[in-house]
């Protein structure tokens, strides 16, 4: 269960295929040159359990320096390609990251990294270079294609947002030293999706991800062929599907969307047979696009339930899921405890707070206030992402809410606060509210809600202001799509803001807070 059995079975079997470049790197190329990483890593003083940060679009060579890390016990923090330079830069320096690697394509946000990460040894960059960068590829020439003397498995640390807008690392030891031992990730894919050598895997979200990461890690544990997008394209996907006979996919309910709105015509065009799995998770998909999905491509589709996190996960398959349609499946890591605000076990049909028992444990990184709040009051090895949510009598898990004020917009986490405390230092911005509203595509989009210092200056006019204001100062995912205005917001005398009446004005008609 590692890249290197079958470097040595299929060496010139591809392990990884770029969608729209066709690059094809193979697994003795992917062998060779995460030795090569592991090296580069002791040579750079690098010892087990050290942090090393990549910020890597969807490229080849993403997957050697994960692997490399993995065989020399390095903890890989991914960071998303989208961040400004203040969120990756908290990131790499909260980490504790001792080495960047980056690519020419993020030149502009790796510029001013330069000078905002004091605590890293080394930056490298891959396709090219700048000052303060040094070649990657010049530094890896120098290093063997032969295993270090010291192997032992290393495990990535993903960031999450956390309540106050800034992200959270989130690390899970590995559970074993050995690298090439199963993980409970590749166990579970194994008994229930069939994943093996033969699997030809179909990868169209941004890898910085965990689930996408992961997953494809996965396939190359196992000796399959990942087939990765740089970017996700409706048409493109169903291309590659019938080009490369994909068997197993994994996508999010705003791929599916995309997909179904394709003209007929063109999505009877392309030969989907060949898929035997299709899993999506990440964000809540609307039962009506799940019943589509099922009528076109039939029984092949999985949900699962899950967190970066990784305490626990749910799964349901097709026919389960048409039996109770909504439903995001039972425990198949851990075991579901629904609790009500006083911890307090529920009974089926009620919701609460969703807890996994006997899962995988975990920690916030350098948070351990955030990490004791994702216990159990009573039973600390009880663990909850903050979902909210009620099992029926059989034990199928349904979704009822999400975490306080997160917004899910197609599949990315987002916490309204930052742009919230942007907002009120504008001139014109006397009180605002940041919520999430219904997006048939994303399942919900970023809206702010203003009361402006002049009421008269409400319109459409300010509203483009206010998002340009946003987008000059945050990441554009963090920002508002839309700005309303209101007279006057909802608090209490005690200065609370109920963003749950808020919310209410857009969610009416709605069973519950997912589209």
């Amino acid at each position: 269960m590692h890249p290197h059995i079958h470097a040595q079975r299929t060496p010139e079997k591809p392990a990884v295929i770029m969608g729209g470049s066709g690059a094809v790197v193979t697994y003795r190329e992917l062998d060779e040159r995460s030795n090569q990483v592991a090296h580069l890593f002791r040579s750079q003083g690098l010892q087990p359990g050290d942090r090393v940060a990549f910020m890597v679009e969807n490229h080849p060579r993403l997957f050697e320096l994960c692997w490399g890390a993995q065989r020399s016990g390095i903890v890989y923090v991914c960071l998303s390609t989208r961040l400004n330079v203040a969120d990756a830069a908290h990131i790499i320096n909260d980490s504790g990251a001792r080495l960047l690697v980056t690519t020419h394509a993020q030149a502009e946000v790796a510029a001013a990294l330069a000078g905002q990460t004091p605590a890293l040894r080394g930056r490298l960059m891959l396709d090219g270079t700048m000052p303060g960068y040094d070649a990657y590829e010049t530094a890896l020439a120098r290093c063997p294609a032969t295993r270090i003397d010291d192997e032992v498995t290393g495990g990535d640390m993903l960031y999450s947002s956390g309540t106050t807008g800034r992200p959270k690392g989130v690390y899970a030891p590995p559970s074993s030293p050995n690298i090439d031992d199963p993980t409970t990730l590749t166990s579970l894919c194994q008994r229930l999706y069939g994943f093996d050598a033969e699997t030809r895997y179909l990868s169209p979200a941004p890898l910085y991800h965990a689930a996408p990461l992961r997953y494809n890690m996965t396939v190359q544990a196992l000796g399959g062929t990942a087939v990765v997008m740089e970017h996700f394209d409706a048409e493109h996907y169903l291309q590659l599907v019938q080009q490369h006979r994909i068997t197993h996919t994994q996508l999010v309910p705003t791929m599916f969307s995309r997909m179904l709105k394709l003209p007929e015509a063109q999505r009877q065009a392309y030969d989907v047979s060949s898929l035997r799995v299709a899993i999506h998770a990440a964000a809540p998909c609307p039962v009506q696009v799940k019943e589509a999905m099922i009528a076109w491509w039939g029984p092949v589709i999985w949900e699962y339930y899950a967190g970066t996190e990784g305490n626990g996960v749910t799964v349901v398959s097709t026919p389960e899921w048409l039996e109770r349609k909504g439903t995001v499946g039972r425990a198949m890591v851990g075991k579901l405890r629904i609790c009500g605000p006083d911890g307090a076990l529920l009974p089926p049909g009620e919701s609460g707070t969703i807890y996994f028992a006997e899962g995988r444990d975990f920690s916030y990184h350098n948070d351990e206030a955030k990490t004791a709040e994702s216990r159990h009051p009573q039973q600390p090895d009880w663990s909850t992402i903050g979902d909210v949510g009620y099992v029926d009598a059989d034990g199928y898990l349904y979704l009822t809410d999400r975490k306080a004020n997160m917004i899910i917009s197609g599949g990315v986490n987002i916490y309204p606060q930052e742009a919230e405390n942007l907002l009120m230092t504008h001139p014109k911005v006397m009180d605002v509210a940041v919520i999430g509203v219904p997006n048939e595509d994303f399942g919900e989009e970023v809206k702010a809600v203003v009361q402006p210092v002049d009421m008269s200056q409400a319109g459409p006019e300010l509203a483009a202001e206010l998002i340009a204001f946003c987008r000059a100062n945050l990441s554009a995912i963090k920002c508002p799509r839309s700005v309303d205005f209101a007279s006057e917001l909802p608090r209490l005398p005690t200065g609370k803001l109920l963003k749950r009446l808020l919310r209410d004005r857009y969610w009416g008609g709605h069973a519950n807070k997912l589209v």
